[in-house]
């Protein structure tokens, strides 16, 4: 009885002591994500994207990625480990659109899926999923893939910047849910 008190007095002790410390250092909740935030990297997203993906226009996507940018990739790997090696591949993505080597794309966000947080001191956090549709000349878009995305933004001189890019998920149409 006396062992069953001296351990039960130990663990009294001890929560005592914990939540002591656990006011002494409390946890906080990471910050709230302002609206203004949700539109600014909004609208740098469909800035990117509509240079990058859908129009092709590597003049408009020079400046919208990191000198440092990483992009990540479940089927390929790491595609790219600086911004300047991103842009020379859209462009090639761009030449081979032009010559029939790759079939013109868009992508579509999935807007009700998009999360966007803010990393303290540095930028945000964007997750969500989008569709990629491959556009046959003359023939209507066809759904190709849907995919799931994690962007590292990064404000830089006022203005936002990709920063690190994860792509997975990617599933076929035939597999992927509309």
């Amino acid at each position: 009885m006396q062992k069953l008190l001296g351990v039960l007095l130990f663990f009294a002790i001890l929560s005592a002591t914990l939540v002591a410390r656990a006011e002494e250092y409390p946890v906080v909740a990471g910050p709230t994500t302002p609206e203004s935030l949700i539109e600014e990297i909004s609208a740098a997203d469909h800035q990117l994207f509509k240079a990058v993906f859908n129009d092709c226009d590597v003049q408009a996507s020079q400046g919208l990625v990191t000198d440092d940018f990483e992009f990540f990739h479940d089927k390929w790997g790491k595609t790219a480990d600086s911004g300047a090696e991103f842009l020379n591949s859209i462009r090639d993505m761009c030449e081979g659109r032009k010559t029939g080597r790759n079939v013109p794309a868009r992508r579509e966000l999935i807007a009700d899926s998009v999360k966007i947080f803010p990393l303290n001191n540095f930028g945000a956090i964007q997750t969500g999923t989008h569709k990629f549709y491959g556009l046959p000349p003359g023939k209507a878009p066809v759904l190709r893939e849907t995919g799931q995305f994690t962007h590292v933004w990064q404000k830089v001189s006022g203005q936002w910047k990709l920063a690190r890019v994860l792509s997975y998920d990617h599933q076929p149409a035939a597999e992927s849910s509309e």
